[in-house]
């Protein structure tokens, strides 16, 4: 878990502006650019290269969402 003072400092590296990034599970997601970027052992990876696209995240929590209802 990310500390709140840390998560309100954070902010995209590929945007110019800067926009916040907001937390979702194990990545910090900027709705600007819609890249994630993942949190590994409690630390952000704040790297543009190891960013993944929003809608790749998005479709792993509807695949665990659909999963969990099929039990």
């Amino acid at each position: 878990m990310l500390h709140p003072e840390l998560l309100a400092i954070l902010a995209c590296p590929a945007c110019e502006e800067r926009p916040p990034l907001e937390l979702r599970g194990a990545y910090l997601v900027c709705r600007q650019c819609r890249r994630a970027y993942p949190i590994r052992d409690e630390i952000p990876v704040l790297l543009v290269e190891e960013a993944v696209p929003l809608e790749e995240i998005e479709h792993l929590d509807s695949s665990s969402r659909c999963d969990s209802n099929t039990n």
